[in-house]
């Protein structure tokens, strides 16, 4: 019976990954938690990593092993398994690491407010230069300061505010209460795109209360992240950016009676066509075909696609006419 369970998705495929997470984990200034791993069918297995792990640890570990399903899929088998008893659910994920009063902070400033969902900073780092914390957010968008030491945040409107740049948000950073995570679960089918900016915002429409940390709660563990290891030039490249323009076709749907919201979302649309696009450009630049059948079911959902391919290519023509008469 403990107030925290920590949910880890594992897919790696290098050993010692899950193991420094855990040491985190197992580092923490607040003891009270169990954890959950879920092995999603990982090349690196979970049992394996563990196998001569600290008997204390073991004591405190389940394992749950499953079928690859995507990250999303992962956590809400994690979810799904959370015992009765708990409190709080915690995310983290395998290679990142938590700062050593990230479950402190989030417990006792959960408490004290009466929040039902809560994010902490990340910590900067040179290598994800866009993550931005809670004090920089508060200068931009205001807010209620709540507590000075952690600087404790509220928004009023923090769905709008997430929607037009999401990058103070991230999941190891993120602690939810029973009332949000027995209710809220990921699209797992938008597997390796905004399945989590959706779920953020799945998490802050049901919380009651959510607070925001300026404390770093987590870094960068610089280990093998799926995610970031898909560019223009991988396989995956154009399901994902389909998988983004559907987690936010969706959100647009949400907030469809909200103008400001709806503009800002489309935004993103748009980068991803664009983002599609250029990367169907350069296959066919290192004389790869074109992935016409993803592509056509993309422009069923969207006839935008074909606006937007047209812009793009009156636009690369004009600026090929600009270097011209340059020249």
């Amino acid at each position: 019976m403990a107030t925290f369970t920590v949910i880890i998705p594992f897919y790696q495929r290098e050993p010692g990954i899950l193991t420094r997470a855990l040491q985190s984990v197992f580092s923490q200034s607040f003891v009270d938690f169990d954890i959950i791993v879920v092995d999603d069918e990982s090349p690196h297995n979970a049992k394996i990593e563990l196998r001569d792990a600290d008997p204390t640890w073991l004591e405190r570990i389940r394992i749950i092993e499953q079928k690859n399903g995507g990250p999303g899929a992962a956590r809400n088998t994690g979810l799904d398994a959370v015992p009765a008893e708990t409190r709080f659910v915690a995310l983290l994920d395998s290679d990142d690491v938590w700062l050593p009063d990230h479950l402190t902070n989030a417990f006792e400033s959960m408490s004290r407010f009466g929040a039902e969902c809560y994010w902490a900073s990340m910590q900067a780092s040179e290598e994800f230069y866009y993550h931005f914390g809670m004090a920089q957010l508060e200068k931009t968008e205001g807010g209620t300061r709540l507590s000075e030491k952690p600087l404790i945040i509220e928004l009023q409107d923090l769905a709008s505010v997430m929607l037009r740049n999401w990058s103070f948000l991230h999941l190891t950073c993120m602690v939810t209460s029973r009332p949000v995570f027995e209710a809220v679960r990921f699209e797992p089918e938008l597997r390796l795109a905004a399945e989590d900016v959706l779920f953020f915002c799945d998490c802050i429409l049901k919380s009651k209360r959510t607070i925001l940390c300026d404390e770093p709660g987590a870094a960068r563990g610089m280990g093998i992240n799926i995610f970031h290891s898909i560019d223009n030039q991988s396989p995956e490249f154009l399901r994902q950016q389909f998988n983004t323009w559907v987690a936010l076709d969706t959100l647009e749907q949400r907030f469809s009676n909200r103008p400001g919201d709806v503009a800002s979302i489309a935004g993103y649309k748009n980068t991803a066509r664009r983002q599609a696009l250029w990367g169907q450009a350069g296959r066919m630049k290192r004389r790869q075909s074109p992935e016409f059948g993803l592509l056509a079911k993309w422009v069923m959902r969207d006839p935008a696609l074909i606006r937007a391919a047209f812009e793009l290519g009156a636009g690369k023509l004009g600026m090929g006419a600009r270097e011209r008469s340059a020249t």
